[in-house]
């Protein structure tokens, strides 16, 4: 499959690549600091370029049959830096045809709060991670309102573990004693693995271990 991986050079986008490439797809990486990847690996084509410059998007869209969007952006930053990109995305693809997105975001704001652990929810999320959060809520709205065959993957604390490919997903928000945690591979498996899969079409699965 022709995929087009925006975010590909923060941890989540690395191994989407990494993983998409052992697979044996054709991977576009969309880069603003392509130095960061490897574009001579067999399959691998990188593309410079702002994913706020809604142009830039748009040009790399056309050709590709799925997009994996890993934006992401530091808790200090008071941009909605995923809003935006997100934004760009989704008019692309309507554009040029490319129906499905899948899309990462986070476990903790809206209908899956109430999971959280006591600490995370009423002081480190306020404190440290509400612009993040609001940020994401917003992206996840533009991504549920378009006319794509999406799916927004909520992933819990990320980590730097390997892939195991053991972890729960599509869990009921309301369910306790998750552990709230999951590898950044485990998070770029189930990624990838909706790209031919409708089990969870137009919802936002949770994962965590």
């Amino acid at each position: 499959m022709k995929l087009l991986i925006f975010g590909p050079t923060g941890g989540t986008g690395l191994r989407l690549v990494a993983q998409a490439l052992e697979q044996g797809h054709a991977v576009t990486a969309f880069a603003r600091s392509p130095a960061k990847l490897a574009p001579e690996r067999t399959g691998l084509a990188v593309v410079e370029g702002d994913v706020l410059d809604a142009a830039a998007v748009e040009r790399a869209v056309p050709g590709h049959e799925a997009v994996l969007c890993a934006v992401g952006a530091p808790a200090s930053d008071r941009r909605t830096l995923r809003t935006d990109a997100t934004r760009n995305i989704i008019r692309a693809m309507e554009t040029h045809g490319v129906k499905r997105l899948v899309c990462l975001s986070s476990l903790g704001f809206g209908d899956t709060r109430d999971m959280l652990p006591f600490v995370m929810r009423y002081i480190v999320v306020p404190l440290f991670l509400r612009r993040a959060f609001a940020d994401h809520a917003l992206q996840e709205e533009l991504v549920k309102q378009s006319g794509l065959d999406w799916i927004i993957a909520r992933a819990s604390a990320l980590t730097d573990g390997p892939r195991t490919g053991v972890y729960r997903h599509g869990f009921p928000v309301t369910e306790k004693g998750t552990r709230l945690k999951i590898s950044r591979a485990d998070v770029a498996d189930f990624m990838l693995k909706q790209l031919t899969s409708d089990e969870y079409l137009r919802q936002t699965p949770g994962l965590s271990y």
